[in-house]
């Protein structure tokens, strides 16, 4: 193994100490300088041999493949401070097909093997936690470790040490930093520990490595956040393992998310690719889509160029929340409330929505550019689970959430009523955490009820193997699902008619004579483009599909614009071309048994459509939203199988959902350079 140095900046920031009791250790403490981290930025790279890489099942025309992004193990201080005992190697053997236990000891399982996965521990306090716990290390006989040694036992109520898990998540973070910075705990020895476990996820990546069936990337979650700004983790993903850094940064070396992004191009410099994926933006109190940067000053070229180079895509769906859009920012759009979880992540403070969704984001980014700055919020998307279990949740009649011991029975999750152990146990302790909904007590531990069984990333590539789903994430050519596998394709050109959705060559020929999702669309004079859309239902136990919808986003006066469009309907409907929707198709959902009306809806939906509302100059992006017909929402199934009533505030149904990446429609001269134009004109310049 050969250690290469790399150079490294970094951008520290002072921030107080932040708690939360629930997943995905949102907040946390700015190490950048309470310890000598500034100095201790991982500035090596190791090297490991390369993969042979098998080729099989190639397509030029490219092949759907399906899998998670952001997957959490025992490696994580929060999930095992939860119960999660899984390591990287047994959430791969899951993500390929095999049960895992869940915490609370029943098996989990997928209806369908996964065709790629990353787990994305934590860079922040990497394995200390597990460490902690086993009273064999040397960590273990510190200060800070003594009260993790018995959190795998029962307490007095015989439920696994729940309030102790609690207390252990609250109380452990801020014990390890006060002990290094009062100088009572070696750095080095906790950073050993994670270098440690970060050696040991990407050895379980390449293990279970096999270009052409299942690919895995080295990856880990870089999480940062404030009181103010909420939310603003990423998940790093590498392109290979052959030369990575030996110690991931974190937000002991900034809480900056632009730190990181230095650190990656300083990476690159030294032929080491990575991008990051920013995640529950829903969550982040207006701050992902910010039209300032950390410093508050305004964004630049360079910030939104580095921000772009380094972040191609964004996480629209996971199981804390859709962040497509919201009713308050999309007011026309009929399915804008879509699984929303409207806090700021980890609190039940709320999340102020502008800044906040993924097509707002897209909107101010074209604003910016509009004005003639680059624009920094030009993203592909993608879904994930966020699961703290190693085990991806995406199955609504299935549904194990994603935080162990804390959500994995429907009584943990408020779906049914809380029994009178357990109200017992949260009256003497928190009394807080109950609420009364239809005359029933139920446990309101977090806002797992605004959870959902989410989500899956799609991409388009030619075989499965690192290389070719990287090359995929970085052109953009991606997709993001809300669980089931459906697939879609969208393309942009000049040159499609009608007949192109019945051609056997669709897709080469679409290839060869327009643009995929993810991509620009130039401007051919006044000519208003033609779209593609295709779209097809999840082929194991899947849903017929409703619906087919292009979302458009411009700016108009200055203003952000938007309309929703469904341009394919199921069962030979027409699209009204007046309110531009379908009819309803007549699915329903019986509420005593989640069965659905059955020889209704497509298995496949297809179209050649174009802008009725077109205007040549007008720059704007576009992308495809497919809806399933209507099923019962994971919350239902629990209360059917607990021979409850479902909760009245709570949906009964869902419409689980498909989205492309946009493909942008853009002039050949931009603003500015017209601008610019203007201004050489009337000097002579």
């Amino acid at each position: 193994m050969k250690l290469i140095p790399t150079r490294t900046r970094s951008i520290g920031a002072v921030a107080p100490l932040l708690l939360c009791l629930t997943a995905c250790m949102e907040q946390g403490p700015d190490m950048s300088e309470t310890m000598s981290a500034r100095a201790n930025i991982p500035n090596q790279v190791l090297e490991v041999n390369n993969t042979i890489v098998e080729r099989r099942q190639y397509s030029a025309e490219r092949n759907a493949y399906f899998g998670d992004l952001h997957v959490h193990t025992g490696y994580s201080f929060d999930a095992y401070a939860f119960g999660t005992v899984a390591t990287p190697y047994d959430a791969y053997r899951y993500a390929k097909g095999e049960p895992l236990a869940h915490p609370s000891g029943y098996e989990m399982q997928l209806r369908q093997p996964l065709d790629f996965y990353a787990v994305t521990d934590h860079a922040m306090f990497m394995g200390l936690l597990k460490e902690a716990a086993d009273t064999t290390t040397a960590f273990s006989k510190t200060k800070a470790a003594q009260p993790i040694h018995n959190i795998n036992a029962p307490d007095n109520y015989g439920s696994y040490s729940f309030f102790g898990r609690q207390t252990a998540f609250a109380t452990f973070l801020p014990d390890v930093v006060g002990e290094l910075v009062a100088g009572n705990l070696d750095e080095a020895e906790v950073e050993a520990v994670t270098r440690s476990a970060w050696a040991d996820s990407i050895n379980a990546a390449d293990q279970y490595n096999q270009p052409g069936k299942f690919t895995t990337f080295a990856a880990y979650e870089y999480t940062s956040s404030t009181d103010e700004m909420g939310n603003l983790h990423r998940n790093v993903i590498f392109q290979g393992t052959d030369r990575l850094p030996e110690v991931p940064f974190s937000r002991f070396h900034s809480q900056n998310p632009e730190g990181l992004w230095n650190w990656m191009d300083d990476l690159r410099e030294q032929g080491v690719e990575s991008l990051a994926i920013p995640h529950n933006s829903n969550g982040s109190n207006g701050a992902m889509f910010a039209l300032a940067d950390w410093a508050g000053d305004p964004m630049d070229d360079d910030y939104a160029n580095q921000r772009l180079r380094n972040e191609p895509l964004v996480e629209i769906t996971q199981v804390k929340g859709t962040s497509e859009t919201h009713p308050l920012l999309s007011e026309t759009d009929e399915w804008a409330s879509f699984e929303l979880m409207p806090f700021r992540v980890a609190t039940t403070l709320a999340s102020t929505a502008p800044g906040s969704y993924v097509r707002d984001g897209l909107l101010r980014g074209m604003a910016m550019a509009d004005a003639g700055t680059a624009n920094p919020y030009k993203f592909g998307f993608v879904g994930a689970s966020d699961t703290h279990t190693g085990a991806i949740s995406d199955d609504e009649a299935n549904f194990y959430s994603k935080v162990g011991l804390l959500d994995g029975t429907p009584e943990m999750r408020g779906s049914v009523p809380a029994s009178f152990l357990m109200r017992t146990i949260i009256k003497y302790n928190a009394p807080d955490l109950l609420t009364e909904v239809d005359g029933k007590d139920y446990l309101t531990l977090s806002t797992f009820a605004t959870w959902g069984a989410s989500g899956v990333a799609g991409v388009w590539a030619e075989e499965n193997t690192r290389e070719a789903i990287y090359d995929a994430f970085r052109r953009k050519e991606t997709f993001a699902t809300s669980g089931p596998r459906m697939k879609v394709r969208f393309f942009g050109g000049y040159d499609f008619d009608a007949t192109l959705i019945d051609d056997p060559e669709m897709a080469k020929k679409a290839y060869a004579q327009g643009v995929s999702m993810g991509s620009d669309l130039l401007a051919s004079g006044d000519s208003a483009p033609q779209f593609l859309v295709w779209a097809v239902s999840d082929a194991v136990g899947g849903v017929p599909l409703q619906r087919a919808q292009v979302i458009k986003g411009y700016v108009k006066d200055g203003e952000h614009a938007e309309q929703v469009y469904d341009v394919a309907c199921s069962d030979g409907l027409s699209v009204d071309p007046t309110t531009h929707r379908c009819p309803d198709n007549g699915a329903r959902v019986n509420l005593a048994d989640c069965s659905i009306t059955p020889n209704v809806g497509a298995a496949e939906l297809k179209t050649v459509w174009q802008d009725p509302d077109f205007e040549p100059g007008q720059e704007a992006f576009y992308y495809v939203r497919v809806l399933e017909n209507p099923t019962c929402r994971w919350s239902t199934w629990d209360a059917l199988r607990a021979g409850v009533e479902p909760r009245s505030d709570l949906a009964m149904t869902l419409q689980e959902r498909v989205w492309s990446s946009p493909i942008w429609y853009k002039n050949r001269v931009s603003p500015l350079n017209k601008i610019m134009e203007s201004v050489s004109e009337l000097t002579g310049n």
